[in-house]
């Protein structure tokens, strides 16, 4: 019997097709879901589904919809979608959905991304462990009649909602170059930037689930060549990068350089912030600390959270912030269901950069947003990931006599990992929740500091047998 464990994850299911995830399972998925939301007090009158560009999306859909259609629920079919349209066909409708997608998984993978009307995620503690569960006990057979299947095409509706969030009347010509890496920002950017006074130079907009390209990855700096490339040889205004399910965005300014998701965060920030002066607005713990300094002195309140889209939507709801940031590339809006949406990001970094004065470059437009010197991620591989933070934590203790040059540290949390914190750096040390790696970010007021606290933290991590 397959491992359930290794399928239905925290935040969706995610697995390789057909070896784990197959015709069989979404057969029962889909059924666990609508008992599951039933059995919640929640009303199913429908689920709307969609699925990306990967050849196994279309026979996993059609399983998953007999689950719910013999669970007596109708279906509302979306075909090709990009999963923050299946967000926003999940809260425009008022129904529960289910997006087909792996994201930036390579082509071998499939998945399946659940939610509850309004765009509200499915995770471990909100349905995928009864889900799990309920499978794995044998799902019970629907009563009554089943229900119907129907098919709609939102791509416009979802299009023109988007416009409706961003003000870009009166915005300059730019030339952008697009990379869809072969995923679903092929479908939905040709429609979201029409009707704009953009020149939009396209790459790789063919749906292939194959990805013969690059991976559809954009947090891997190598995917990103291609685009940087054309951005300098057209001479473009910018570019744009999606991930496979085109959720996530990450762009390059006019001189071919990778924007950081912080600087990207900080600049929607204090956009959404002129729009609802005094929100709250939301940021993973490892976004630049340049992040906390834009919200407040755009007069909002900055809400530090753990890593990961789950933290960064309950906190979101708690505080009702207008807006969320990681530097992952993924931003979430208020005004579209706490979802998160790279065209969104895209569309308000087009509206920021056409608004500014003829001949402003977006390096230029963002320098007041990046303020430091970042390490990016660096992963270590140990033996015991407790024992070696624990190095870590009690080396740079605001008690200990061993400081690094940069000074001393002024307070360490433990919200997510180590963080350990001074008057000029800053690092997060954080376990993988799947591999045996520690995960270090470092930031400082210059180069030389974040080097020094860098090189410290590492020997400290990797002065261990088996530690690389």
């Amino acid at each position: 019997m397959r491992d359930l464990g290794q399928i239905i994850k925290a935040y969706d299911v995610r697995a390789v097709y057909p070896d784990q995830l197959d015709e069989s399972l979404a057969r029962d998925i889909g059924a666990a879901f609508v008992r599951v939301l039933a059995e919640s007090g929640a009303a199913v009158p429908a689920v709307v589904v969609g699925h990306d560009m990967r050849p196994s999306g279309v026979a996993l859909v059609d399983a998953f919809t007999e689950g719910v259609t013999g669970q007596g629920a109708d279906v509302v079919h979306l075909g090709l979608m990009s999963t923050d349209a299946l967000s926003f066909a999940s809260g425009w409708l008022g129904l529960p959905g289910a997006m087909f997608t792996a994201s930036h998984n390579p082509a071998r993978y499939n998945g399946i991304k659940l939610c509850r009307a309004g765009a509200v995620p499915v995770g471990q503690d909100s349905g995928l462990a009864k889900i799990r569960a309920m499978i794995e006990a044998g799902v019970p057979a629907g009563a009554g009649p089943g229900g119907t299947v129907s098919a709609r095409d939102l791509l416009a509706d979802y299009a023109t909602y988007l416009k409706q969030l961003v003000d870009l009347t009166g915005i300059r010509q730019l030339t952008v170059a697009v990379d869809a890496g072969n995923g679903m920002a092929g479908l939905t950017a040709p429609v979201v930037l029409a009707d704009l006074p953009l020149t939009v130079l396209p790459l790789y907009f063919e749906l292939d689930g194959t990805f013969p390209n690059h991976e559809a990855n954009p947090i891997d700096p190598a995917n990103l060549r291609d685009l940087q490339a054309k951005v300098r040889a057209s001479g473009a205004d910018l570019g744009l990068a999606f991930d496979g399910d085109a959720d996530r965005c990450f762009v390059v300014d006019e001189r071919g350089e990778i924007v950081s998701g912080s600087t990207l965060t900080a600049l929607i920030a204090a956009r959404e912030l002129a729009r609802h002066p005094g929100s709250a607005v939301i940021h993973n713990l490892i976004t630049s600390r340049a992040v906390g300094e834009v919200i407040r002195e755009h007069g909002g309140t900055p809400v530090r959270t753990r890593v990961g889209h789950s933290f960064i939507k309950d906190v979101m709801a708690q505080t009702d912030a207008v807006f969320g940031g990681e530097h992952s590339g993924h931003f979430y809006f208020r005004d579209f269901w706490r979802a998160d949406s790279g065209m969104l990001a895209a569309l308000h970094v087009l509206a920021a950069l056409g608004r500014s004065p003829e001949g402003t470059a977006l390096s230029a437009l963002l320098a007041p947003y990046d303020r430091y010197v970042a390490s990016g991620e660096i992963n270590s591989d140990v033996r015991d990931a407790g024992e070696r933070t624990a190095a870590v934590a009690r080396a740079f203790s605001p008690r200990a006599t061993a400081v690094t040059e940069g000074g001393e540290a002024t307070s360490v949390d433990h919200l997510d990992g180590l963080s350990v914190h001074a008057a000029h750096w800053w690092f997060n040390l954080r376990a993988s929740n799947t591999e045996p790696l520690l995960r270090l970010n470092v930031e400082a007021v210059g180069v030389p500091t974040m080097e020094r606290v860098r090189d410290a933290v590492l020997a400290l991590v990797r002065d261990s047998p088996g530690s690389t």
